[in-house]
């Protein structure tokens, strides 16, 4: 039996598509759907199975100090870093797509962070911050200035994880930027400059709307980044002192695999992934009015 054209074409589309399919749903729909049934279980012990018990992890999860307030650094390391990585960013991208003397190197310097290794990065920066023969330390004592615990004072170790990961993201999003730039008519340009637009006019009016679906992309994607956070915090914290720089996936993985509890860590991750749909949901109900593809 031969097929018709468009059946053939049919075929042929979703036999390319499946074996991405296949692991779209082994690794990511069917982890997802076990966690959600999991989380209404709970863990099984030794000489203990596991049991149904309906709503109990959710509502012990209600009443987890620990739980409120690795949420409220989550947000507060958020709030902090995906406005900073996003901005700088842009401002990177604009300054390497201008007449720039030695344009590839800096683009080079910008961009070389995002290739180093998580681990190898927390290490950096783990020497940085070191008390005494730190290098933020070493260039304080220049001042006179004592020496100061950065990872262990819970007024700073957030922070530091913060200038961390802006340091990281933003020149990875700078690529996106650069490249979206780059793909910007350069008569728009020119015919601003014919009708006495300024370059700020220009930017704001022209160049920031055009950027509009790259910023969309760059923005989601760094509210996910924020929400996934383990390896420097493994590196440089571990989440202390006293929970202060624990971040809600980090908590997560404390509860796997320290604790053993893996219903509750799984309530933990139904969780972190409505946060993260209804985070995304509304960037994209608030951004995509102002996006412009044309």
């Amino acid at each position: 039996m031969r097929l018709n054209h468009k059946t053939a074409r049919w075929v042929n589309a979703w036999l390319l598509l499946m074996p991405a399919a296949v692991l779209m749903v082994a690794f990511t729909h069917f982890p997802i759907v076990g966690g959600f049934f999991a989380s209404f279980f709970s863990t099984a012990r030794q000489g203990r199975p596991s049991k149904f018990v309906g709503l109990d992890n959710y509502s012990y999860m209600l009443n987890d100090s620990v739980f409120w307030q690795v949420l409220g650094n989550n947000f507060l390391y958020a709030l902090g870093t995906i406005p900073l990585s996003v901005c700088l960013a842009l401002l990177m991208a604009v300054w390497v797509n201008g007449r720039l003397f030695g344009r590839a190197v800096v683009r080079t310097a910008y961009f070389t962070p995002t290739i180093l290794p998580m681990i190898a990065v927390a290490n950096i920066w783990l020497f940085f911050y070191t008390p005494q023969i730190g290098l933020l330390d070493k260039i304080r004592s220049l001042f006179g200035m004592a020496s100061h615990s950065w990872l262990g004072d819970p007024g700073t170790a957030l922070a530091c994880l913060m200038v961390l990961a802006v340091w990281k993201d933003a020149g990875f999003f700078m690529i996106f930027y650069l490249a979206a730039l780059q793909g910007i008519s350069p008569e728009l340009e020119e015919a601003a400059v014919i009708e006495g637009a300024g370059r700020w006019y220009f930017f704001r009016r022209v160049t920031l709307p055009l950027l509009m679906p790259t910023t969309l992309f760059v923005v989601v994607n760094a509210t996910i980044n924020s929400f996934k956070l383990v390896d420097h915090i493994f590196i440089l914290t571990k989440g202390g002192p006293d929970n202060a720089s624990s971040l809600l996936l980090y908590y997560i993985y404390e509860v796997a695999f320290s604790f053993w509890d893996t219903a509750y860590a799984s309530t933990l991750t139904v969780v972190l992934l409505i946060i993260l749909g209804g985070l995304a949901v509304t960037q994209f109900a608030y951004l995509e009015k102002r996006v412009h593809y044309q």
